[in-house]
């Protein structure tokens, strides 16, 4: 049995669980973090002393921590030759854009964006510092609307772990109340994951109880 340590609404979990729900493996998972506190029990700290989620355990196999190394894990251990390529050329293929978009979209969206729109009180949103960070963000986004342009997903017509890393995010950008630029090809492949069950069962979750405030929506 794999077992996940982490909320819900935590995006890193999800993309954990969106992960495991695509290559169909059965998961234990315990509410961890944030308003259900646990990180700061000695077990948890002895599974991950940085005291951050998502952790997995894989049956009896050490804990595992850093969504990108559980990804890759799951990839390596149960992904098939197109999720995760044995090839070496093929699966950096994949690596780089995973890393790209951990690196260049998640971060740049997670603190400069969501947590400044929902994660901050109405009167404390600094919405000069809030576009600016969604300018940058966008222009990165530019990168992925050329490559989807030409292609259903991040690496070629079929579903990778690149997809997890970056798609996880997008359910997000396009809810919270923010202008946006037209980014036609990144909206269609977010269509494309919106019809996929395990996208919309572990990453289309509310964040209602992230939320500074009641009237975010509303802005």
């Amino acid at each position: 049995m794999i077992t996940v340590w982490g909320r819900a609404d935590s995006s890193n979990v999800q993309a954990v669980m969106w992960c495991l729900a695509e290559l169909d493996l059965s998961v234990q998972r315990h509410d961890v973090g944030h308003r259900f506190g646990g990180t700061d029990a000695p077990d948890f700290i002895e599974m991950n002393p940085n005291r951050t989620v998502p952790v997995l355990r894989d049956g009896d196999g050490p804990a595992l921590w850093e969504t990108g190394a559980i990804l890759r894990y799951l990839g390596a251990r149960y992904g098939d030759e197109v999720f995760w390529p044995k090839d070496l050329d093929a699966r950096t293929e994949v690596d780089r854009w995973a890393e790209w978009a951990k690196i260049n979209v998640a971060l740049a969206f997670t603190g400069p964006v969501f947590w400044r729109v929902v994660r901050t009180k109405a009167a404390d949103r600094d919405w000069t510092a809030i576009r600016k960070a969604v300018e940058t963000l966008e222009e990165t986004l530019e990168i992925a609307e050329a490559r989807l342009a030409h292609r259903s997903y991040l690496v070629g017509d079929a579903l990778s772990l690149s997809d997890i890393q970056f798609g996880h995010v997008l359910y997000r950008y396009f809810d919270i109340a923010i202008e946006r630029r037209n980014l036609p090809a990144i909206a269609a492949y977010f269509d494309r994951l919106t019809a996929r069950p395990a996208y919309r069962d572990n990453v289309m979750v509310s964040y209602d109880a992230l939320r500074s405030d009641q009237d975010v929506r509303a802005i």
